[in-house]
């Protein structure tokens, strides 16, 4: 039973990151020509809020202890606020190479954070996984970087590497929240707070957006747009808690590194690229360091097998 819903935790999050890497290229073709960057990252706050508000309605309430909704205001502010408004500005300023590989170092964040927070053990397995992890999507990201013709920014790069590392501390601390509440509670909080905490900024920005300055409907554009708020925003939050709740944290960081081989997967689908055996020993590699990482001790396994130990003695 533990380990259908261990499958079902890995099956979550790797949807979750099919979604977001799709994200990557539609997002960039929004910005800045059809919505400026504040308001994209307004609207798919606004727009998870109501979602999250009126699923609410139709599963069992949840009351929220004081001391927890500090915890839910935290994580708003790192998992959706502060990391999908630097992400998003990070990603108007640099290229979409950089900010995949970039967020490559994620694991790592999550990995050290958890160690010092969740106490989980830095096993060698579990960081050597993670290396294999990074070498495997760092290489496939570098292919797409030699026929990419795209300016990178330091300023950008800074922005999603903070990006990166805000939500690395919001998979660690959410971590304990997923076992006491459902992913609809968390979510209707987080989002409430981050949008209430960003809406005061950003509102200005969604009247000058040259996409509600148009005579004629755009439906590339408006597909576009609803794919963010529906596809890459609504669905991946909803996924997150709910894969949280089944595996820990650095395992679910590591399927950032499933964003680039969907990404390279969909290219060469389409027929923007070609498939190469460097790119799938770059699949490989990334595969393998998840596969490290989902079968390293985690602190639970150690206390039991201290425990059995000591019953033995």
């Amino acid at each position: 039973m533990r380990g259908n819903e261990k499958l079902k935790g890995h099956l979550l999050i790797l949807a979750a990151n099919v979604l977001f890497a799709i994200n990557m290229p539609i997002s960039k073709f929004l910005l800045p020509s059809h919505l400026e960057p504040e308001a994209l990252t307004v609207m798919r706050m606004a727009f998870a809020c109501v979602m999250f508000w009126i699923c609410s309605l139709f599963v069992p309430a949840e009351k929220v202890p004081l001391k927890d909704m500090g915890t839910l205001f935290i994580c708003a502010l790192c998992g959706v606020g502060f990391n999908q408004g630097l992400f998003i500005w990070g990603l108007n300023i640099t290229s979409p190479v950089d900010a995949s590989i970039i967020a490559t170092a994620v694991p790592i964040f999550v990995m050290i954070l958890a160690a010092f927070i969740l106490k989980e053990p830095i096993t060698r397995m579990k960081a050597f996984g993670v290396l294999l992890g990074i070498i495997g999507a760092v290489s496939l990201i570098l292919q797409s970087a030699n026929s990419a013709n795209q300016t990178s920014s330091l300023a950008g790069n800074l922005l999603i590497t903070f990006s990166g590392f805000i939500y690395s501390v919001y998979l660690v601390l959410s971590k304990p929240l997923t076992m006491k509440y459902s992913a609809i509670t968390m979510m209707k909080w987080m989002f409430l707070f981050s949008t209430l905490s960003v809406l005061p900024f950003t509102f200005g920005h969604i009247a000058s957006s040259p996409a509600f300055h148009r005579t004629v409907l755009d439906y590339q554009e408006l597909g576009a747009i609803f794919f963010v708020l529906f596809g890459a925003t609504f669905v991946p939050y909803l996924l997150i808690p709910m894969s949280l709740k089944r595996i820990r944290p650095t395992t679910v960081s590591m399927y950032n590194y499933v964003q680039p081989i969907i990404a390279s997967f969909i290219t060469v689908l389409i027929g923007q690229d070609t498939f190469s055996i460097t790119k799938l020993l770059s699949a490989l590699f990334v595969f393998v360091g998840v596969y490290l990482v989902t079968q390293s001790k985690s602190r639970e396994d150690m206390e039991k097998e201290k425990a059995a130990k000591t019953t033995k003695k």
